[in-house]
């Protein structure tokens, strides 16, 4: 059964099928949603050596303290380790990072915004260290690696117009360099001209899922689930918070409420030569993400580089990757470890899902209906689209005229909660365990799998979110040792800050031996012969793994 459902004052009625099994399991999961390596972490041979410009996921949905605004989030060099220094995670300078919109469906971006990064590196040859001292803001004389950013603007040509500067969260080098780290945050965000908001810097990933699907789906018999593996890892995140009518065809919202949203990365040629790497040539796409978890495993290994080089305006012209969607792969993984049979092609609904929305007169590859017949998410829902420029393309789309959801469920549709993934994607959103449903079925029959109702068995992100801008959690301070994290104090512990006094000139022969014991007033740095004291002060400081 259907009924028509009416957000705000829209002239146009967007009827949502509330058999939510039917849509939510369709619409989630899709070719786009197979459980997969960490979303988009490390899904090409190619980005994978290049971290710095490695789309890991995208995040669109409308602001649930802010609903005239959308927030997008966009992620970069998953996978970090908190403590890996000495060189950190800093973004290229040679790198565009994009996020791109589309409005009226032709698969090309009618609004993009880029953002570019400068370095200001003061560490000379004199130091190893990241910072020589407690960082309290981003002008500290102690930041010794800092970055700056530029948000830039494009109407949908090659007519970039700055926008925004601001100065780039660091990354979180430990309790004692970074006692506040909420204090640099609230720094490196900066506003946007007719109301928007930026924010550059580092956060804990908020992507959770148990990565042991790639050990046989789970040790062959879901043994191995319920660990969140991206729990204590940090990324690089753009998170730009805009009016709807920003994003919005003709900028009404209320006529055309639908958008599609994907980031990429585009990159100079690197020169390599002994000690030095040169920036030539133009710049080349190297990175794409729309949807979680579609290169990963609907797209097989030797199309992976090229995938992320694609416009989405391209995707259905490719008939390799067509095909890989109408006939996917993990759904025979699953049939063949679990005996859950693989519906039978062509995936007709998955076609609808990932590369056209979800709606009764979505554009369809091969001119049949869509299997799906509901109507939610695809731009052909915009009252001032033209249905003959409609370009079946992959990315994540949003319907920003359905309401904020005052308790949102962590499975989104499937949970009858139609703001949540597939429409748009929330930080909160838990697409692993819709996308199996998805995967073996659960569109066609309009009911869960019982045999995968657990899923992976992690639910919810380790560390909480914010209810306000950013909204991403603060980073992570690493692994746990005892049962708490390695660096984490409660809000009332004392923490010690640390002075360095470093020597004047340098040497390139120069060897560094740091010895501060714990506890101990007085530390020595052993130089180039030279005896320099660090001096330790204690004072009181709020936990960098909390959220404020």
């Amino acid at each position: 059964m259907s009924h028509q459902l009416r957000y705000g004052a829209r002239r146009r009625t967007v009827g949502v099928l509330v058999g939510v099994a039917a849509i939510a399991f369709a619409t989630v999961g899709g070719p786009a949603l197979p459980v997969a390596g960490a979303s988009s972490h490390r899904e090409a041979p190619l980005v994978a050596a290049d971290p710095a410009v490695d789309n890991t996921d995208v995040y669109a949905f409308v602001s649930p303290d802010k609903p005239d605004t959308v927030t997008i989030v966009a992620n970069w060099f998953g996978l970090q380790e908190p403590n890996g220094g000495p060189n950190f995670y800093p973004w290229a300078t040679d790198a565009n990072y994009d996020i791109n919109i589309d409005n009226d469906g032709n698969g090309k971006p009618n609004l993009s915004y880029r953002v570019n990064f400068t370095t200001d590196d003061r560490r000379g040859g004199t130091t190893f260290l990241y910072n020589n001292g407690p960082v309290t803001g981003l002008d500290d004389e102690n930041l010794l690696f800092r970055q700056n950013y530029t948000v830039s603007v494009s109407q949908g040509a090659d007519d970039w117009r700055p926008i925004a500067h601001g100065r780039v969260a660091p990354s979180y080098t430990g309790q004692a360099s970074m006692p506040d780290y909420d204090a640099l945050r609230k720094q490196a965000t900066t506003s946007l001209p007719g109301g928007g908001t930026a924010y550059v810097g580092a956060a804990e990933d908020p992507f959770f899922l148990d990565l042991r699907v790639f050990d046989l789906l789970y040790g062959g018999d879901l043994s191995e689930v319920g660990t969140d593996t991206l729990a204590a890892s940090n990324v690089n995140t753009v998170v730009l918070q805009v009016p709807k009518s920003d994003l919005a065809l003709r900028n009404d919202a209320t006529r055309n409420p639908v958008i599609g949203v994907w980031s990429d990365t585009e990159r100079k040629t690197l020169q390599l030569t002994p000690g030095a790497a040169t920036s030539v040539g133009e710049f080349v796409q190297v990175s794409r993400l729309g949807n979680p978890l579609v290169n990963e495993v609907v797209v097989p290994v030797a199309l992976k580089d090229a995938f992320n080089s694609l416009s989405p305006s391209r995707d259905a012209t490719i008939p390799e990757v067509v095909r890989r969607v109408t006939d996917p792969e993990l759904p025979k993984l699953i049939e063949a470890l679990y005996k859950v049979p693989a519906p039978a092609g062509p995936r007709n609904d998955l076609v609808e899902i990932f590369l056209t929305g979800i709606a009764k007169k979505a554009p369809t590859l091969d001119g049949s209906a869509p299997p799906i017949q509901a109507d939610l998410n695809s731009q052909i829902l915009n009252a001032d689209v033209q249905a003959s420029t409609f370009q079946p393309s992959e990315m994540l789309r949003l319907n920003m005229s359905v309401p904020v959801t005052a308790k949102p469920n962590r499975l989104g549709v499937v949970g009858g909660d139609l703001q949540g993934f597939p429409n748009g994607r929330r930080l909160s959103d838990d697409v692993v365990d819709i996308a199996l449903q998805a995967m073996v079925g659960a569109a066609q029959t309009g009911k869960p799998v019982e045999a995968l109702a657990a899923g992976d068995k992690v639910d919810a992100n380790d560390t909480a979110f914010s209810g306000s801008f950013p909204y991403v959690a603060l980073p992570s301070p690493g692994k746990t040792t005892g049962g708490k994290a390695v660096g984490q104090t409660s809000s009332t512990a004392d923490t010690t800050n640390t002075s360095v006094a470093m020597p004047q000139g340098g040497d390139d022969d120069t060897s560094a031996v740091l010895l501060v014991a714990a506890g101990v007033g007085v530390g020595v740095l052993v130089a180039g012969g030279g005896l320099l004291l660090i001096r330790r002060r204690s004072r009181r400081a709020p936990s960098p793994s909390s959220n404020g």
